[in-house]
């Protein structure tokens, strides 16, 4: 345990960094209360939650996400994965590790995720579905490990917006890690956003030729339809 002066030294650090660099609320980018962190008080009212059911991929046995992907959710998005918002996975995963629990009943043996090409991965500085993957795991206590790899470089899905074109996009872009142990396994596959379930339905497909028993997607957001008069529409 670091003596009295080093600890005071740790706290006036990070007292100037909370200055310098107050938490923001990851969706609408509001500056939090002193001492809040996670969302703001406005975004935790006005936020598209999403209801049981829903979304849906191809091989997997159900698809979960806590938030439609409209307005203030697609802003964090982006700037989660191209704004340099990596802090932000510790919130999001959070949201996504709760929304498992309040609608997965079934066992669980290993968390993993949908992989960026190394590529993108090195251009970027991290994989962000990795990192909600981890956290979930984190929350969760289930084991936490790579069981994908991406072989093809592919174009930004989110630049696709047919769904024909978006699964010819992914079509052979990933395969199993040989080393992956994922016979007889009960395996959550995390993602960021689902839109058409493309990407979500190759990554299942490898996952279940390598053994996978049960494919679950977890995402933060899903590209569906909010139908809550009180969301904010797209």
């Amino acid at each position: 345990r670091p003596p009295a002066r080093g600890r005071r030294a740790v706290k006036l650090f990070r007292a100037l960094l909370g200055l310098l660099y107050p938490p923001k609320c990851p969706f609408c980018g509001r500056i939090l209360e002193r001492g809040k962190e996670g969302l703001c008080a406005r975004c935790q009212r006005a936020l598209p939650w999403t209801q049981p059911g829903g979304g849906a991929a191809q091989g997997c046995d159900a698809c979960l996400a806590p938030l439609y992907y409209q307005s203030g959710v697609r802003d964090g998005v982006h700037r989660y994965k191209f704004g340099g918002g990596a802090g932000h996975a510790k919130l999001f995963g959070q949201l996504m590790a709760q929304c498992l629990a309040d609608r997965w009943d079934g066992p669980v043996d290993l968390i993993t995720w949908a992989p960026l090409h190394p590529e993108r991965r090195r251009r970027r500085g991290y994989d962000q579905a990795e990192l909600l993957a981890r956290r979930v795991g984190e929350l969760a206590g289930v084991p936490v490990a790579p069981a994908l790899e991406k072989i093809r470089a592919t174009g930004a899905q989110s630049h696709l917006q047919d769904e024909r074109e978006r699964r010819a996009n992914v079509e052979g872009a990933y395969r199993p890690l040989p080393q992956a142990d994922l016979a007889g396994k009960r395996v959550v596959l995390v993602d960021d956003v689902l839109t058409t379930g493309a990407t979500m339905a190759q990554c299942a497909a490898c996952l279940r030729s390598a053994g996978a028993e049960t494919v679950v997607g977890l995402t933060l957001a899903w590209a569906g339809q909010h139908l809550d008069s009180t969301s904010h529409p797209e």
